[in-house]
């Protein structure tokens, strides 16, 4: 489990397939004696597992899932990536619930200057962009940031001098594509409704504002 908060940037040393998977070695900043074998680590937003650490960085298994829903699958030798490593128990919660597992892809449609902050624009798949509302939360590449407004296939966030110079948000061009994690409670909350992912059993009854009120939740 995650809070969207990054630590560092990484750089990646290489990305070695075999068979369909892959070997992702990330140079880090974190001290080599700190690492465990097995603990979870989230490269731009995506939860890794540390198989070898050392000399000033770390190697993590990607599996073919990974590689399919991720922009790990493009990544190359020397691009940055957004690192946090995984939450402890009484940590302050600074960012929102970031489990790691990413959803989707996005591409970074526009950005523009607003003030101090840089207003950025992504397209996502309806399906996706769905999850989404408006002053809620979003991961973008496992950044924790807050959704300004949302289109039926693109989503708007205000990026502000802190994230930009302490993330790979500052350097990312038009058309690049980012990892999308969208709100774990609102993809349970529409999957109980009608229409959603899921239809109710019909030996229960549908959640709905009537459903809510009756039991004293409105």
């Amino acid at each position: 489990m995650f809070t969207g908060l990054i630590e560092s940037v990484g750089v990646v040393r290489s990305l070695r397939r075999a068979a369909g998977s892959a070997i992702l070695s990330v140079a880090a900043p974190f001290v080599d004696d700190s690492y465990l074998l097995g603990e979870s680590i989230a490269v731009n937003g995506a939860c890794l597992t540390v198989v070898a650490f050392g000399a000033g960085g770390f190697q993590a298994d990607v599996s073919p899932e990974t590689l399919a829903c991720t922009n790990l699958a493009a990544i190359k030798a020397g691009q940055p990536v957004n690192l946090e490593r995984a939450l402890r128990l009484g940590d302050r919660l600074g960012g929102h619930i970031v489990s790691g597992h990413i959803d989707a892809v996005a591409t970074l449609a526009e950005r523009r200057n607003d003030g101090n902050a840089q207003r950025m624009t992504f397209t996502l798949d309806p399906a996706y962009n769905r999850f989404l509302v408006a002053k809620g939360s979003v991961a973008i590449d496992g950044i924790s940031l807050t959704v300004n407004s949302v289109d039926v296939d693109s989503f708007t966030v205000a990026i502000i001098p802190h994230s930009l110079q302490n993330t790979t948000l500052a350097t990312m061009k038009i058309g690049s594509q980012v990892n999308i994690e969208t709100d774990l409670i609102a993809k349970y909350v529409l999957r109980l409704f009608p229409g959603g992912r899921e239809t109710p059993p019909v030996d229960r009854p549908a959640l709905s504002l009537d459903f809510l009120a009756k039991h004293g939740f409105l």
